[in-house]
Formats: C-alpha cells, structure tokens, sequence
C-alpha cells in the first residue's frame, strides 16, 4: 500500500473515531445507573449494565412522543415527496411563461433563515385555531421544499429527453410520464431525498416547541429537552432518550446507504 493511502486511512480513521466517540459514550451511559454516573469515572463501563433509564423514558410518557415523532415525519415525507415530485417536473421539463424565474426566486428564499418565518407562522396558525394540534406541525412543511424542488428538477433535468418523448409517442400523457418513466429512473435521488427529509423533520425542535404545549402533541426532540429539567438533568436518563432518537435514523441509513451512494455516484457523472 502507498504511503499516501496509509496517510489518508489514518486521517479517515482519526475522524471516525472523532466522530463516534460521543455517540458511544451516549450509549453507555443509557446503559448505566444514575448513581454509578454520579460517583465513576465517565469511561467506566456500566457494572452491571441497566435498563432502568429505558424504563424511566415509559414512565415520562415518551412511547408518546415517539408515536407523535413517527406519525408527523411519515406525513411530512409523504406530502415532501409527492409536492416536490411534481412541481420538480414542471419546473424542469414543462413550458410555461416565467417558469425559470419563479424557479430561481422560489430557490433564493433558501436564503431566508427559518427562524424568521417563525412569528408569521405562529400568528397564522393561532388565527386559523390549529395552535397546539396536529395540523399545526405538519402544515408548514408538507407542501415542498426549496432544496427537495431544487434538488428534484436537477436531476430530472439530467434524465434524457428521448426516454420521454419515447413514452409520449406510445400515448402517454404528463402523468404518466411522471409516474412510469421520470420516477422510477430517479429512485437513489428520491430515496436520498426521502431520507434527507425524515432526518430534518425528526430532528426538528424550534418549531414544534414554538406551536405545541403540554404533552398531547410533544414530539422527540421537546421531549428530549424537557427530560433536563423535569428531571434535575439525570443524563442517564437523557442519553437513553437521545439513543431511541437516534436508532431509527442510523437503521434506516444502514438499509438505504447502497440508494444513497448511487445517487451521489450518478449525479456526479451527469
């Protein structure tokens, strides 16, 4: 092996290990007593290991949160998709007048912090009485993106125009050219894409902790964050709700990379 390939193995292992140490004293400390966190040394191993922390999360009412999590982030990618799916096309392969335009202001409001839509969205919702209820988290989000449409129309843009004027020749309209042809050639961008979206919606807090109150509609990440306080900040009992949070995502990450590195593989040789 070249020397400049061991250079560069160290260096990635460096970062990996940089990386994942956090997230492995995370989990060990899920795994350990409150008592033997206050009195040992962080890098003891837990002696003997513990469930209790997992136990305390049921007893807070996070198998709630959890529900609410799942239930919010499965609407939000499912409308994400199908909005972002379709105004990606039209962006990219109808005519229509002012297309690029609208397109290119569309994009540029990427530009605007989230936090700043903040205030108008609250006032929205309260006037409209969705404050503290289920609409209220998903409505702001489930009609599209700035980046999915970007990212969609790039690639659909890459799709060859022959593929669809051949599918067109054999009588298939707009939709179908959507559905039969444009979609099932962009399946590693829409998976990245899917994923993308589950990991910035289950992780979202400002929002949820902004337009929801009490523990009815309270998601993972408020959730999260109330267990400092409401519980003096046993971090035992913090690390096992950040573990629960993070499992789902490194599991899906773990069945979907092969999409994921195709896409970014595909993209690039276009």
């Amino acid at each position: 092996m070249k020397s400049s390939n061991v250079i560069v193995y160290l260096g990635l292992a460096v970062g990996a290990i940089i990386t994942l140490t956090p997230f492995a004293f995370g989990l060990l400390t899920s795994f350990t007593s409150a008592h033997q966190f206050a009195t040992s040394s962080l890098l003891s191993w837990p002696n003997p290991p513990t469930l209790e922390n997992y136990g305390g999360l049921a007893d807070a009412g996070f198998g709630r949160a959890l529900a609410v999590t799942a239930l919010m982030t499965a609407v939000l990618v499912l409308g994400q998709l199908v909005f972002s799916v379709l105004a990606a096309y039209a962006f990219a392969r109808l005519q229509f007048r002012g297309r690029d335009a609208l397109f290119w202001v569309y994009v540029a409001t990427l530009m605007v912090p989230a936090t700043v839509t903040i205030v108008p969205l609250y006032l929205m919702m309260a006037e409209a009485g969705l404050r503290n209820t289920f609409w209220a988290l998903v409505l702001p989000f489930v009609f599209g993106s700035p980046y999915a449409i970007f990212l969609l129309r790039e690639y659909f843009r890459a799709i060859p125009l022959d593929l669809i004027n051949a599918a067109r020749l054999d009588g298939a309209n707009t939709l179908d050219v959507l559905v039969h042809v444009v979609v099932p050639a962009s399946r590693p961008i829409i998976v990245t894409l899917t994923l993308i979206t589950v990991v910035s919606q289950w992780n979202n807090f400002m929002w949820p902790l902004v337009i929801t109150s009490g523990g009815k509609w309270r998601v993972l990440t408020v959730a999260t964050a109330g267990l400092q306080s409401q519980y003096n900040a046993q971090w035992t009992l913090v690390m096992a709700a950040t573990t629960v949070a993070i499992v789902p995502l490194i599991a899906l990450f773990v069945v979907f990379q092969r999409h994921v590195v195709r896409s970014i593989v595909v993209t690039g040789l276009k």
